[in-house]
């Protein structure tokens, strides 16, 4: 399995949407925390998440989400 950072970015009037839609949506990212800076404006989610492949990690995301977010691959590295 790989690990991917997933970067939603949203609109500040799209904030009620991109969190009801994971309403409808069975993800373990649901009632989990994450970081996002939409209470200071910027309007960004990320989730660091182990999948298979990139197209697994995004079907983790409702797809209002999902097609709004870009992906990467990361691994951890020690900082010396």
């Amino acid at each position: 399995m790989a690990r991917y950072l997933l970067h939603h970015r949203h609109e500040p009037e799209e904030c009620g949407v991109v969190f009801a839609s994971f309403k409808g949506h069975q993800s373990p990212l649901r009632r989990q925390t994450t970081l996002a800076s939409c209470r200071t404006g910027g309007h960004a989610i990320w989730w660091a998440v182990d999948a298979d492949s990139e197209e697994d990690a995004l079907r983790l995301l409702p797809f209002y989400v999902a097609e709004r977010t870009t992906i990467t691959q990361v691994s951890e590295v020690q900082i010396p």
